[in-house]
């Protein structure tokens, strides 16, 4: 059986379903209002089960990958609650000391594909990070359903805080070369955007579809940026103008590309709103930025 992709649902579907997991809407009326469009004898459970992440389908590098030492380290939250956990993953055979890169999650918090995206940018040379935002509420669940609830109960000042930590944590490991970069997805786009308003010594950052900052926020940026946007994606879209504007009022080195015809979350390729060749672009661009800034 073929892999589905957008194509295969009606435009108002997924628009109904980028509305569920931004909790926009609950799960009763994604199915109410889904109902409408479900034919062939698929109900409205099927498509959502549908649209739903496939993990183990979408794995591109194993979690035992012998080239790879991956595992779960805590590092102390500056915000009261203990400690914050998160997935290392660094290259057995390094060549000398290697920039470090930040990972930050869609709104579920750690879950496998985000642990895979770790591993894909550890293979390309980087120590990677992937912080879990839920730790302070017992991590992420191992369900989307039960994550995508727990995650409105963060307090969020608090959570950029803990990824503000993050970037000081990779700094000082003793097998980085002390540049640090950040890639976020989603919620982990906006945090990317908030961590080099925030951070001015933050050496580059790689927001996917992220909800953008003021124009005063962004005016703080001194990383240079690239932004990645889905063409279909009028919510996060409506954004852009005025963040463009801020960054060109402020010089702040950027590029944006937005991919034409594409979902949100089109880099996410357990959905079937990934695009491949958005994708495989959009990620030969990041890892080409973060090779040319975070490299000494």
């Amino acid at each position: 059986m073929s892999r589905q992709t957008a194509a295969d649902f009606h435009p108002e579907v997924l628009k109904l379903f980028d509305q569920f997991v931004h909790g926009l809407i609950p799960r009763r009326e994604f199915l109410k209002s889904a109902a409408r469009y479900a034919v062939a004898g698929i109900t409205a459970e099927g498509l959502l089960n549908a649209l739903s992440p496939r993990f183990a389908e979408a794995q591109q590098v194993r979690p035992d990958d012998r080239r790879l030492n991956a595992r779960h380290v805590d590092y102390p939250s500056p915000q009261g609650h203990g400690t914050v956990r998160g997935y290392l993953v660094q290259p057995v055979q390094p060549a000398g000391k290697l920039p470090a890169v930040l990972v930050v999650h869609e709104n579920r918090g750690l879950n496998p594909h985000i642990e895979d995206i770790a591993r894909r940018l550890a293979l390309d040379g980087f120590i990677a990070f992937a912080p879990d935002g839920l730790s302070p509420l017992g991590g992420y669940p191992g369900d989307e359903d039960q994550a995508r609830a727990l995650f409105p109960k963060l307090d969020q000042a608090k959570s950029r805080e803990d990824f503000v930590a993050a970037v000081g944590y990779l700094r000082k490991l003793p097998a980085g070369n002390g540049k640090v970069g950040v890639v976020g997805f989603c919620y982990g786009g906006s945090i990317a955007n908030f961590l080099a308003s925030r951070l001015p010594d933050l050496d580059a950052a790689v927001p996917f579809y992220g909800a953008q900052p003021d124009a005063e926020a962004a005016a703080r940026i001194r990383a240079p940026l690239l932004i990645h946007y889905a063409g279909e994606d009028a919510r996060i879209n409506a954004g852009w103008p005025k963040y463009e504007e801020a960054l060109k009022a402020a010089g702040v080195r950027y590029e944006a590309h937005v991919y034409p015809g594409v979902q949100h979350g089109f880099n996410n390729d357990t959905t079937p709103r990934f695009d491949e060749a958005a994708a495989r672009l959009a990620w030969q661009r990041t890892v080409d930025f973060f090779k040319r800034h975070l490299r000494a």
